[in-house]
C-alpha cells in the first residue's frame, strides 16, 4: 500500500512539475514555429530512434545467444519490437512478459528467456550510468580532482557490478521482485546465470543509448542551435534523464520522469521553452518510432 502511494505521489509530483513549467513558459513554447526543413530534421530523428529500437532488439538476441545458440536473430528482433510498445501499460512489466512468451515460442528455454529480460535493462542502466559518469563534468560545469576521483570510482563500481559474481545475485533479486508484481505466472524460477563478463552486450547497449541520444540531439537541433562543444553535455543529460525514466517505478515507459529530468538539467544551458518543446517532441517521436517498429516487425513476419 505504501509503495503504491509513493508511486502515485512521484507521478503526481512529476506531472505537476511539467504542467507548471509548461504553464509558466507557454507563450515562448507557443511561439516556436517548425518549417518544412525542420520537419525533415524531425523525420530524421524518428528514423534514428527507430534504428535504435531495432539495434536494441539485436542486442537482446545477443544476450539470449549467451545461453541458447539456436534461435533466429531475425525472429528475436521481431519479437522484441512487437512487445516493446507494451512498456507503456500499467505495471511496466508487460513487455518483459511478452518477450518471455515470444522467446518460448521460438523454443528458447524458459530460464534463458527470463534471464535475458532481466539482464537487458540492467545492461542498459549500466551503460547509461557509465555515460553519465563520463559526461558529468560537462553537466556540472566544473572540473576538480574530487570529481575526477568520483568518476573513476563510479566507473569501477559500475563495471564491477556487471561481473557474474554480483550480476547473478542482482538478476535473482530482480526476478523475485517482478515475479511478485506479475500475477500471470510467466516469471518462473531462474536456473541460469552469466558465466562470463557480458562485455559484448554491454557495448551493444552503449550503441543503443548513443542512438537514442542522437535522436534527441537531432530533435533539439530542429528547434534550437547546438554547438559541437555542447554535445557531451546533452548526451550526459539525456542519459541521466533516460536512466531515471528506466529505473523509477510508477512511470510506464519513463513518461514524465524523462521529460522533467531533461528540463531540470538542460534549462540552465538552453532556453527552457526550447527544452520543454524538444522533450515533448522527442516523447512523441519515440512513441511513433516504437509503433512503426512494431508494425514493421508484424508485416515482415507475415510477408517473409
Amino acid at each position: 500500500m505504501i509503495k503504491q502511494v509513493l508511486r502515485w505521489l512521484l507521478l503526481g509530483g512529476t506531472l505537476f512539475f511539467l504542467a507548471s513549467a509548461l504553464k509558466n513558459n507557454w507563450e515562448e513554447v507557443a511561439a516556436i514555429r517548425i518549417d518544412a526543413a525542420e520537419w525533415a530534421i524531425l523525420a530524421t530523428a524518428t528514423g534514428v530512434t527507430l534504428l535504435a529500437h531495432i539495434w536494441a532488439g539485436w542486442v537482446w538476441s545477443w544476450i539470449i545467444k549467451e545461453f541458447d545458440r539456436n534461435p533466429s536473430s531475425i525472429k528475436l528482433i521481431q519479437a522484441y519490437l512487437k512487445t516493446n510498445i507494451a512498456k507503456y501499460l500499467p505495471g511496466n512489466v508487460g513487455h518483459y512478459i511478452g518477450r518471455i512468451m515470444a522467446a518460448k515460442d521460438l523454443r528458447v528455454s524458459t530460464s534463458a528467456a527470463t534471464v535475458s529480460v532481466l539482464l537487458e535493462p540492467l545492461l542498459m542502466a549500466a551503460a547509461a550510468l557509465i555515460v553519465v559518469l563520463l559526461c558529468s563534468q560537462f553537466t556540472l560545469m566544473e572540473s576538480s580532482i574530487a570529481l575526477l576521483i568520483g568518476q573513476i570510482l563510479g566507473l569501477i563500481v559500475a563495471m564491477s557490478l556487471l561481473h557474474p559474481l554480483f550480476l547473478n545475485r542482482v538478476i535473482r533479486f530482480i526476478h523475485r521482485r517482478k515475479a511478485n508484481k506479475s500475477k500471470t505466472g510467466n516469471f518462473t524460477s531462474v536456473s541460469l546465470g552469466m558465466n562470463r563478463y557480458p562485455l559484448i552486450p554491454l557495448f551493444g547497449e552503449f550503441g543503443f543509448l548513443l542512438l537514442r541520444a542522437c535522436g534527441f540531439i537531432i530533435t533539439l537541433y530542429a528547434i534550437a542551435p547546438i554547438n559541437l562543444s555542447q554535445l557531451p553535455l546533452v548526451i550526459g543529460a539525456f542519459s541521466f534523464a533516460w536512466l531515471l525514466g528506466l529505473v523509477i517505478p510508477g512511470a510506464p515507459g519513463g513518461i514524465g520522469v524523462f521529460e522533467a529530468t531533461a528540463i531540470a538539467l538542460l534549462q540552465q544551458f538552453f532556453p527552457i521553452a526550447l527544452i520543454i518543446s524538444a522533450s515533448v517532441l522527442y516523447r512523441l517521436i519515440s512513441i511513433i518510432a516504437e509503433t512503426a517498429a512494431a508494425s514493421l516487425a508484424w508485416f515482415d513476419e507475415r510477408l517473409f
